[in-house]
């Protein structure tokens, strides 16, 4: 009997114990504040988005996502240089890849551009992928926002979409499931649905006035507002 009672007493505190560790997992510290001292005092009017490094065997990611970057960033108070003119710069002098782009010096894209920081991004994820029951089409975005006139790191930072945020669960059980799933494949293998959600990462990454995101432009109302 006793010994009984005593593993029913160790049972319950291992219960207990595990309910705690998911109390505390599930109030996880927030996120450390962004320094942004080097940012502040750059003070930014001009971005250059450079082309983005691509990662992923999607060949269109890269110009998808350039063409999606300026929007966030004029709305957040920056003035952007065009990106068909950068492209255009960039391979009438030789340059033809987005690696080769990323590796030219600060200084020499201040000399050429005229730009007060340059936007390095990378692509590293960008397309569909079927996974037996669900078909989801993702985008991942890094990015740093450099200081062309120093080479100095202003900010960083990543964000993603994921067609699998708007997923509506299925009535009709495991064979509604994968037959969804089925025609959501050949959709994504027919058209970019990639596209959209390049421009929704792209907004939530470049959006000034998220937490720890871009800070706002002088061309912003809310510019220098905490």
């Amino acid at each position: 009997m006793i010994a009984a009672f005593q593993s029913v007493r160790r049972l319950v505190t291992a219960a207990m114990g595990a309910a705690a560790l998911l109390v505390l997992q599930g109030c996880a510290t927030p996120p450390k504040p962004y320094d942004y001292t080097a940012y502040k005092v750059a003070k930014p009017a001009s971005i250059l988005v450079l082309p983005p490094i691509n990662s992923t065997p999607e060949v269109q990611a890269t110009p998808s996502v350039m063409a999606q970057m300026t929007y966030p960033l004029a709305e957040s108070g920056y003035y952007v240089l065009p990106v068909s003119l950068v492209d255009e710069t960039l391979k009438g002098n030789g340059i033809q890849t987005p690696d080769d782009a990323q590796q030219i010096p600060a200084a020499k894209l201040r000399e050429i551009f005229g730009a007060d920081a340059g936007l390095y991004v990378k692509v590293s994820r960008y397309g569909s992928v079927y996974k037996v029951i669900n078909s989801e089409t993702a985008v991942t975005l890094e990015a740093k926002l450099v200081d062309l006139r120093s080479g100095e790191l202003l900010w960083e930072g990543t964000a993603s979409a994921s067609s699998a945020e708007q997923a509506n669960n299925s009535q009709g059980g495991l064979i509604g499931l994968l037959v969804k799933a089925v025609v959501e494949q050949i959709i994504n293998s027919t058209t970019d649905r990639s596209h959209p959600m390049a421009g929704i990462a792209s907004q939530r990454l470049l959006a000034a006035g998220r937490p720890n995101g871009l800070l706002y432009g002088p061309r912003s109302p809310n510019y220098g507002k905490p």
